[in-house]
């Protein structure tokens, strides 16, 4: 039995991880800003698995908070052997396009925030000796498009982020684990036509916490992203800036 913090636990991914921790038989505790909502999904996930689920709210922006939340959740569950980022946003993105406030947005929720969490649960697991991290980061990060560089350029940093403390943190025997999703179909990507290789939530909810507990350094999901973006990354920079993709 593993006890896992997952943050931004509201969205369809982050259900479904709960769902796949949870028949494992984990005890979870699920952290977002809409508590409500927590409470709803904590309940359907007791009823579903008869897992031990606690909630509490949680602001990925709000960095001068992470410390006193992370003590609170070590607290309440007795110990914490894994943390789980789902947090992220693309709301905004237009504006980002025009706006330094929607760029700034963009980088806390989806870099900032899970940079000042996970540094705070390394320490943590460092000092255990033991545990996992894991980030659900993105296949947008693996290079810059005209279409989406505010958040690619987040979801990069995150990955690179997540590299280094995989290098630290190998020696320590603590696993973590990036994991690349491409398209998912959820609010994020609704009314986008022709969406390639579009996965729905629950698989990759299924191959993500399959990737992470099978000690996985870095998972793209489905796997066929990973054949899509070693592709992407060998175009030539002189010929991708005239590409529209």
């Amino acid at each position: 039995m593993r006890r896992v913090l997952i943050a931004g636990a509201t969205s369809p991914l982050a259900r479904y991880m709960a769902h796949e921790f949870a028949r494992l038989g984990d005890t979870l505790f699920l952290a977002a800003r809409d508590s409500d909502e927590l409470e709803r999904i904590a309940s359907d996930v007791r009823v579903r698995f008869g897992a031990t689920v606690h909630t509490g709210r949680f602001d990925a922006a709000a960095v001068e908070e992470h410390e006193a939340f992370l003590q609170d959740v070590i607290r309440t569950l007795g110990g914490l052997e894994g943390v789980v980022w789902v947090a992220g946003t693309m709301d905004g993105l237009a504006e980002a396009f025009r706006t330094p406030q929607a760029v700034k947005r963009l980088i806390d929720v989806n870099f900032t925030g899970a940079a000042s969490l996970l540094t705070l649960a390394a320490c943590y697991f460092e000092e255990q000796g033991e545990g996992f991290i894991a980030g659900i980061s993105s296949v947008a990060g693996d290079r810059g498009r005209g279409q989406n560089y505010p958040y690619g350029a987040a979801k990069g940093g995150f990955s690179l982020f997540l590299q280094g403390l995989r290098n630290r943190l190998s020696k320590r025997g603590v696993q973590v684990t990036t994991i690349k999703p491409g398209f998912i179909d959820t609010r994020m990507t609704w009314g986008r036509d022709k969406l390639p290789f579009l996965a729905s939530p629950q698989r990759v909810a299924r191959e993500s916490v399959q990737a992470i507990l099978g000690g996985k350094d870095i998972a793209y999901v489905p796997a066929i992203w990973w054949l899509v973006m070693l592709v992407i990354r060998a175009i030539p920079e002189r010929v991708f800036k005239r590409m529209n993709i």
